[in-house]
């Protein structure tokens, strides 16, 4: 996790073959932006990418600023005119939508340098260390506040693969705090689940490319219901960071014709650390009567 000036080093890291997203350069800028020029970073993240593909008119109309604002963000942003920007956003919708088929081919044609262990080693550090450096900490923070409060119930859900990742956190809060749970694959508990969202709710959900239209849907729901949504996804973003409070993207790319989730269940694991603290002398208490039941349930 870093500023803008480790942000700056990420984009350069010697040995990484994956430029940061528009998304990130967005959010690595946040802190400096004017006040008009923040109006065009929100109005970007809350209908990314699409909102960067309109004309520059209408992009401006859709943030409430002049045309000239907008052209100013785009240049701090690092790209030279407006087509550069756009043309980021398309290459991005292309990243969104691979498939383990073209994967397959991208792999092929880098056998030579990926077929060995030391090579993948080097491939999921350097996977690993952007995901860190190119984290945005303030939303971090955020969502271990979240998650270390007690008086908020959670809720997680992911998807085919990611359901792995919501699953391996909830066991984790689970030792940490009460009322964790992952919400059950059918229809029916995931309506009652809606139905009774409010604002003392948080809603973890993982959703990575190609993106879950049912996930995205639930998102939006819940945050409409007064839910706080905690979103962990890939740099690209899932649709479902419109209707979330904190987002935490993480690196995909891997070795095989498959995105790897090793990067997210770093960030998992870094969440869990970060909310262990928060709660401080209270997970002691509650690990120790875990381990009681436990070993009483053992004895029967």
């Amino acid at each position: 996790m870093a500023g803008q000036d480790d942000q700056a080093g990420a984009n350069g890291r010697e040995g990484a073959d994956f430029a940061a997203t528009v998304a990130e350069r967005v959010r690595a800028e946040l802190a400096g932006l004017s006040r008009s020029e923040l109006k065009v970073a929100r109005a970007l993240l809350a209908a990314y990418p699409a909102a960067g593909l309109e004309t520059v008119a209408q992009f401006a109309k859709r943030a409430h600023v002049s045309a000239p604002t907008v052209l100013r963000f785009i240049g701090r942003l690092g790209f030279e005119s407006y087509p550069a920007f756009q043309k980021a956003l398309i290459h991005e919708v292309d990243q969104r939508l691979s498939s383990p088929l073209r994967q397959i081919a991208e792999v092929e044609g880098a056998a030579e340098r990926r077929r060995n262990a030391p090579a993948v080693a080097r491939h999921y550090i350097d996977v690993l260390s952007w995901s860190f450096d190119t984290l945005p900490e303030a939303e971090f923070e955020r969502a271990a506040e979240l998650l270390g409060d007690p008086g908020r119930p959670i809720h997680l859900r992911g998807g085919r693969f990611s359901r792995v990742l919501a699953e391996y956190l909830a066991s984790h809060l689970a030792m940490l705090r009460p009322a964790v749970r992952v919400i059950p694959p059918d229809e029916l508990a995931q309506a009652t689940t809606l139905l009774d969202f409010g604002q003392r709710d948080v809603l973890v959900l993982f959703d990575y490319r190609r993106y879950d239209p049912d996930l995205v849907g639930f998102a939006r729901e819940a945050a409409a219901r007064g839910a706080h949504v905690v979103l962990f996804t890939d740099p690209w973003m899932s649709p479902a960071a419109q209707a979330a409070e904190v987002v935490l993207p993480a690196r995909v790319e891997a070795p095989s014709p498959f995105d790897s989730l090793v990067p997210a269940m770093a960030v998992v694991e870094a969440v869990v650390a970060a909310v262990a603290e928060r709660r401080g002398g209270a997970v002691r208490g509650r690990l120790g009567e875990i381990e009681a039941l436990s070993r009483r349930d053992d004895a029967e």
